[in-house]
């Protein structure tokens, strides 16, 4: 079993900050890359960033700049510092752990960016 906790969502205004958590928990053994996805109302659901065992990060277009992904692999936990909000950052964001074979999935944190 393998869990993922998510927390730091909430609600902010524009051009305010918010700093994501992920822990993960349960049978690991070895981390590879961890990231962040979103899911607005309506639609898909969409990567932000990810970040590898070594630190080599990725970010969607729309957030590079403003987000910094993170881990500390010593504590299974990745990080997203999210800066300069703006009301179309408003989602839920997912942590991912994609681990023998499989994704696992957190249950997701609200993070609600108002004009």
């Amino acid at each position: 079993q393998v869990q993922l906790v998510e927390s730091g969502g909430g609600l902010v205004q524009a051009g305010g900050s918010l700093r994501l958590s992920c822990a993960a928990s349960g049978s690991i053994f070895v981390i590879n890359a961890m990231g962040w996805y979103r899911q607005a109302p309506g639609k898909q659901r969409e990567l932000v960033a990810t970040i590898t065992s070594r630190g080599n990060t990725n970010y969607a277009d729309s957030v590079k700049g403003r987000f910094t992904i993170s881990r500390d692999n010593a504590k299974n936990t990745v990080y997203l510092q999210m800066n300069s909000l703006k009301p179309e950052d408003t989602s839920v964001y997912y942590c991912n752990l994609p681990l023998y074979g499989r994704d696992y999935w957190g249950k997701g944190t609200l993070v609600t960016v108002s004009s």
